[in-house]
């Protein structure tokens, strides 16, 4: 995965609280940004956010 474009995922994703709406934002699916979110945490060795079925939370 394109490490900018996962960055700039997880920007949007910890301004907007959601997957969903970084998704929405930047015209992917939620599934493609959940994939690079996981892409990002897997390669830092850490979870990015702390997700509960309302939010996500850095």
């Amino acid at each position: 995965m394109d490490r900018v474009t996962s960055m700039r995922v997880f920007s949007r994703a910890a301004a907007a609280g959601s997957l969903s709406g970084a998704a929405r934002q930047l015209g992917m699916s939620p599934a493609m940004a959940t994939k690079h979110v996981n892409a990002l945490e897997a390669r830092l060795g850490v979870k990015l956010f702390h997700r509960s079925t309302r939010r996500l939370t850095p």
